[in-house]
């Protein structure tokens, strides 16, 4: 999660220092607040009087957290429904659709773009256990906005062994015939045509990579600044799952 963290506090910290009502939701903290704490500290950097609420269904892992509490850093019992005050600015769920059927995503989706706030972002994303593949779907108000994957230089031989860390919309549609599957095979091949630069190291080939899609018209948002931290995000339209 620390790597979305960068996201946050880079490219989307505009969205933050905008917002009238600086909320901030760590939806789904888990069995520890440490991630909902960490967020707390990096978004307080970009703005002082960010407020992060913390949010589990478990009352006992709330309960165990409220020792941490502080000016503005919060924890409560509740779900997708957010019982919090206001309309945060970003909303991050990690690891929390993963347990529910694809056919709920649309639905849950749904239920939190609606709590959003002006320039809103949800965030809906999945890590391994030791943040080495990453990845998480951005969506506002009006519906995904974009794909990231982010890997560990290093700890993979091919860009698509990042499928079995997709979101649960993307997941079970890594097959022949959905954009997803197109979009990693398109990483793999790029990423094979980039080994001339391994002997400079993976960021090198990464980064000729990302280029490498850019240039064959893939939607590759961002730029080099992100490319080299093993990222790469990508326009919704071009992973979007075959209705």
């Amino acid at each position: 999660m620390r790597r979305l963290d960068r996201w946050l506090t880079g490219p989307q910290a505009w969205r933050l220092r905008r917002a009238a009502d600086p909320l901030v939701i760590d939806l789904g903290y888990g069995a520890s607040p440490a991630t909902a704490v960490e967020l707390f500290e990096r978004l307080s950097a970009v703005r002082a009087d960010v407020r992060v609420a913390g949010i589990e269904i478990e009352p006992e892992r709330v309960r165990a957290a409220k020792a941490l509490e502080r000016a503005g850093l919060s924890f409560h019992v509740g779900g997708f429904e957010i019982p919090v005050p206001g309309r945060p600015v970003i909303v991050r769920a990690f690891n929390v659709l993963r347990q529910y059927e694809e056919a709920d995503v649309a639905a849950i989706w749904s239920l939190v773009q609606g709590r959003l706030g002006p320039d809103g972002l949800f965030i809906d994303g999945t890590c391994d256990e030791i943040g080495r593949r990453v990845t998480w779907v951005a969506l506002d108000g009006g519906g995904p906005l974009s794909l990231t994957i982010s890997m560990r230089f290093g700890g993979f031989a091919l860009p698509s062994e990042i499928a079995e860390r997709l979101p649960k919309a993307l997941i079970h549609r890594n097959v022949p015939g959905e954009k997803i599957h197109g979009f990693l095979q398109a990483l793999d091949r790029a990423w094979l045509e980039a080994a001339p630069l391994a002997a400079f190291g993976n960021r090198q080939r990464w980064t000729a990579m990302c280029r490498s899609m850019l240039d064959g018209g893939w939607p590759v948002q961002d730029g080099p600044s992100r490319w080299r931290l093993g990222e790469l995000t990508v326009g919704w339209d071009a992973v979007a799952p075959a209705p």
